[in-house]
């Protein structure tokens, strides 16, 4: 006989039952459904550079990564790593003890909360924050503490004071993403040296998502936390390969961090995926090792992208956000005569044949993201060019 499960309890863990299907999804759907190009999930439509697709095929045939890779990832990826720290930051990495190799970045900040909080912690995230910021902080039994970018001078911009006052004595870490995903936001090097001076002086873990290292522009600079004084042994850096060379099926993502932090985070991976994307990782190995002009094209060809689509918006009568990194532009749909981003959203398809995330969902304090619709620009020139010709007639 069949065990009766209780008909007052959910299946679904309670720390779990505020996040439901992910907007991606839902959105991602409703552009099949109305064949509306899709400007909300943030994946190109094209592949990255060939002779990196022909490094997995070599890895394939050659049997490389076929199976079980080893834990930490393979040592050619990780020695890149490294490798790329030091030749883009001035970071030193040991390959064999400060390299985690994830699947993807999403794994990595999963790894890294599991592993770094207990039942109870707060953990400080700069809101409006990706979404999965918020549900793994929940797994982990910790407590989010949003702080919010603002609308300054046209962009968005961190509120130094308001970040010191959200400080507890159960605040456990800071979790940073710059360049910011959705404002488009880069925090400014006096920014990063407050929240190096924060966490050290209340003696914080800080884990800093970085995915979108190489897409800054105009007179912006990336500049990791670990680089900063007194960061290098409290910071969990995480980088991924799916931002800068266009593979984001592969799911390659790794964790830089002083050998105590690699430990705990590797001790949370093991027991998620253990191990993925074996081929794809001595692939990214050679990717990392580009030339200077693979990086500076990657990020002149985005920086086009992201002025035909912030220009045909502007056009369409939204106020446009300046985005100093990132491939997204946030908007603000007020202009429009519009107020409710998630509505706004549900109807635009069916207005104009485009598809984007209301910004809302990526806040706690929804009020405040209500009126801001994110817009993606890593899409092909004639995408966008037909999205803005749709999109001419909210106007």
């Amino acid at each position: 006989m069949a065990r009766m499960t209780s008909s007052t309890r959910p299946f679904l863990n309670r720390r779990l039952a505020e996040f439901g299907t992910t907007i991606f999804a839902e959105m991602s759907a409703l552009a099949l459904r109305t064949g509306s190009i899709n400007l909300g999930q943030g994946f190109p439509d094209t592949d990255g550079p060939e002779e990196v697709r022909e490094a997995a095929v070599r890895a394939l045939r050659d049997g490389r990564g076929n199976q079980y890779p080893p834990g930490p990832g393979v040592p050619e990826l990780r020695t890149a790593i490294a490798a790329h720290q030091q030749r883009w930051y001035g970071l030193s990495y040991d390959p064999d003890t400060e390299v985690l190799v994830t699947a993807g970045a999403t794994e990595a900040i999963a790894a890294a909360l599991l592993a770094l909080l207990e039942p109870g912690d707060e953990v400080i995230a700069l809101e409006p924050y990706y979404d999965s910021y918020a549900a793994c902080i929940a797994m982990a039994g910790g407590t989010r503490v949003p702080v919010t970018l603002r609308p300054h001078e046209g962009s968005f911009r961190l509120d130094l004071d308001e970040l010191r006052a959200a400080v507890t004595d159960r605040t456990r870490l800071l979790l940073v993403n710059t360049p910011h995903n959705p404002t488009g936001t880069v925090l400014t090097r006096a920014e990063l040296a407050a929240i190096a001076e924060l966490a050290v002086e209340r003696d914080l873990l800080v884990v800093t998502d970085e995915v979108y290292e190489h897409l800054v522009f105009d007179d912006a600079e990336h500049l990791p936390l670990a680089t900063l004084p007194g960061m290098r042994d409290r910071t969990v850096t995480i980088g991924s390969a799916g931002k800068t060379f266009s593979f984001t099926g592969w799911k390659v993502g790794w964790v830089t961090a002083s050998p105590p932090l690699v430990t705990a985070v590797r001790s949370a991976k093991q027991f998620l995926t253990y191990v993925s994307s074996g081929p794809f990782q001595y692939a990214v190995a050679e990717a990392l090792a580009l030339p200077d002009a693979y990086f500076t094209a990657f990020r002149e060809d985005m920086l086009a992208k992201r002025d035909l689509l912030a220009a045909g918006l502007k056009d369409a009568g939204f106020d446009v956000f300046r985005t100093a990194g990132t491939y997204f532009v946030t908007t603000d749909i007020r202009p429009l005569g519009e107020s409710d981003g998630f509505a706004f959203c549900r109807a635009l398809p069916e207005r104009a044949g485009v598809v984007a995330i209301p910004n809302a969902v990526f806040y706690d304090h929804r009020e405040a993201g209500a009126p801001f619709v994110r817009f993606a620009f890593c899409k092909r020139v004639e995408v966008l060019a037909e999205a803005v010709q749709r999109l001419k007639t909210l106007a």
